[in-house]
């Protein structure tokens, strides 16, 4: 028969189903099952390779590293890239397969590509934990729904529906939700959830035995808010309320917020060093203070590069780079630190050609085919921060070849193949590369900010001891804790009949 599946589902949008998803994962995995997380159609620009070189979601990642196990495109078979209002690029089992409008969704093609990555995980585990995308109350999406009750259906999954209490009107969201579904589609949802409460949990009492009341749906449980969470999100909302981290902010980081930003996540690991202050930015004033201006990966390098110069973030990163700040670009980052940025064929904008910020000897032209590896970075010669020889750990996901007359790393992918990556300035304070995930690798990380303190006349630091992957786990255990201790995971289990 194979694996039980269960889904979570929410409603709606950030309500916590990935981190519920995640924190089920390790509870599974913790009790000795084997487990994969499964979210059949994932809208996200916070992406990430697979060993074999494929692309699913950043969530899907988390959640199977939270089980202990490299994660597979069939734990994301269909990914889906905003490209602007309307449009979006369809990323199928790991590879771009085209791109489509709102009006343009071939969902038979993709409800297979599901059912085949389903069918896949559950010959291999014993439990799947479905992730639900949006809320399946979108009463105008219910035709071509594919992840979320059609999913539940197909995979005979209980549902267990999250609510958000702390945006307000759980209750309503709840009710007006389970109001919504078809009474098949009420049917399968077993439990409710609320999520990210803080309070005293006397006065939420009634609430609860009233939502008993009216849906006849047991409440399964109330999660607390978990402060200071370090899991990594995949929706740049989180960003709206992303504070700088102060300390001693003896190195000031300003990461420009571009308007179709991707893989934010590169920045988490800054966040563990006890000497910098890391803020989001869009305007010009913003980047007064900064010692480090990073450009990030974006989805559409060329229309937001086109945004920093109709905000004038481009020149004042040009006036910036003169004083002696020091500028990072990560992927499309990295493309615009270069002379030009050629799309000959169209595959990101109608603009041919556009001219970068000219700070690297670069020229990047964009092709049809993408890069999504994960790779070890062999330094060819070093610079203040990077010693020669050294190996480093990241991944690509990029759409584009650079040219460049001399490269800092060769790259070893690790599904096979070569490549030369990274380039820096003569004097070090412009440095871009594809290596996503280049800021995981703690020794190279404080380097680059003892070369930035040394430039400010302040003493070197050691490299923080933190061990990222050991953190990472200490942080799922954490969550998990938190799930075990306030949700009836007996019950759960009852209802996947494995226990």
């Amino acid at each position: 028969m194979g694996a039980k599946a269960l889904m979570v589902q929410g409603t709606g949008s950030y309500v916590g189903k990935s981190l519920i998803t995640t924190a089920l994962c390790r509870i599974f995995y913790q009790d000795g099952f084997k487990v994969a997380p499964f979210k059949a159609q994932n809208m996200s620009l916070n992406s990430s390779a697979t060993p074999d070189g494929r692309e699913i979601g950043r969530a899907q990642a988390v959640q199977a590293e939270a089980c202990g196990i490299a994660p597979t495109s069939d734990m994301n078979p269909i990914l889906l890239k905003p490209m602007g209002d309307s449009g979006c690029q369809v990323v199928l089992h790991g590879r771009p397969y085209m791109n489509l409008s709102a009006k343009r969704y071939y969902k038979e093609t993709l409800w297979k590509a599901v059912r085949e990555s389903f069918e896949r995980l559950r010959e291999r585990c014993d439990v799947i934990v479905m992730e639900g995308a949006g809320s399946p109350a979108e009463v105008n999406l219910r035709e071509d729904d594919i992840v979320n009750m059609r999913m539940a259906k197909y995979a005979e999954a209980p549902v267990l529906l999250i609510g958000d209490i702390d945006r307000g009107g759980v209750f309503a969201w709840i009710v007006g939700t389970l109001e919504l579904l078809q009474e098949d589609e009420r049917e399968l949802v077993k439990g409710l959830l609320i999520n990210k409460f803080r309070g005293d949990m006397s006065l939420l009492k009634p609430g609860l035995e009233f939502l008993e009341r009216k849906t006849g749906k047991r409440v399964l449980g109330v999660v607390p808010y978990i402060r200071d969470l370090k899991v990594q999100e995949e929706d740049s909302v989180v960003l709206d309320g992303f504070k700088a981290s102060r300390r001693k902010a003896e190195v000031e980081i300003a990461v420009l917020r571009l308007p179709r930003i991707s893989n934010f996540t590169d920045f988490d690991p800054l966040l563990s060093e006890r000497d910098i202050s890391l803020r989001y930015v869009t305007s010009p004033d913003e980047l007064e203070c900064a010692d480090i201006i990073v450009i990030p990966g974006t989805k559409n390098t060329i229309y937001d590069l086109l945004f920093l110069k109709e905000r004038g973030l481009s020149e004042k990163i040009l006036e910036k780079r003169k004083d002696g700040a020091m500028v990072i670009g990560i992927c499309g980052g990295f493309q615009m630190l270069g002379k030009e940025i050629r799309d000959l064929y169209g595959v990101e904008s109608e603009r041919r050609a556009e001219e970068g910020l000219g700070l690297l000897d670069v020229v990047t032209t964009f092709t049809r085919e993408k890069a999504t590896y994960r790779a070890k970075a062999r330094v060819l010669r070093g610079t203040p921060y990077l010693n020669e020889g050294e190996l480093l750990e990241g991944y690509e996901i990029h759409m584009g070849e650079t040219e460049a007359r001399t490269y800092l790393f060769e790259l070893s992918r690790e599904s096979g193949g070569k490549a030369y990556d990274g380039v820096s300035s003569e004097d070090g304070l412009v440095f871009g590369t594809y290596l996503h995930g280049i800021f995981d690798n703690v020794t190279f990380r404080r380097r680059l900010l003892n070369f930035v303190r040394r430039r400010k006349g302040l003493p070197e630091l050691p490299p923080c001891d933190l061990n990222p992957e050991l953190e990472r786990q200490r942080e799922y255990d954490r969550v998990a804790e938190v799930v075990r201790n306030s949700v009836d995971v007996d019950f759960i289990y009852r209802l996947l009949g494995i226990r």
